[in-house]
């Protein structure tokens, strides 16, 4: 005799998926969760547009102006942990930046998207922030 739960019933069988079905049911549910997706970013697309209509708010505002998202001179200053013995924040400043808005303020290991970038023939020069 075999123990609880050994014997293989035909309603065991019957409930299994094949791993083809379950990549159908994942598609389908990546679909199902994209038009979800769209559906909450189209309402906070509209309440962000309503804030902006209330308060009069500019693209320099929000810091999307010329410049991207930086103000100032185009260097951008960043929170970042205190300073040496709690002497306040050591501000970090934004001295490399690519065109998708990426930064980096040239001290450390050089961010990834740099260093592909570099590796693609472009030099260190090209992404300077002035």
């Amino acid at each position: 005799m075999r123990g609880p739960g050994a014997a293989i019933t035909l309603d065991a069988i019957a409930m299994t998926k094949t791993y083809s079905q379950i990549v159908k049911q994942i598609e389908s549910l990546k679909a199902e969760a994209e038009k979800l997706r769209k559906t909450e970013v189209d309402g906070v697309v509209k309440r962000i547009r309503e804030a902006i209509g209330h308060y009069g708010l500019t693209a320099a505002d929000l810091g999307l102006g010329a410049g991207g998202a930086t103000k100032g001179k185009g260097k951008i200053a960043v929170k970042s942990k205190p300073g040496p013995k709690g002497k306040g924040p050591a501000a970090k400043t934004i001295k490399f930046r690519n065109e998708q808005g990426q930064g980096w303020g040239g001290r450390g290991k050089r961010p990834q998207w740099l260093r592909d970038a570099l590796n693609t023939g472009k030099k260190l020069e090209d992404f300077l922030v002035k």
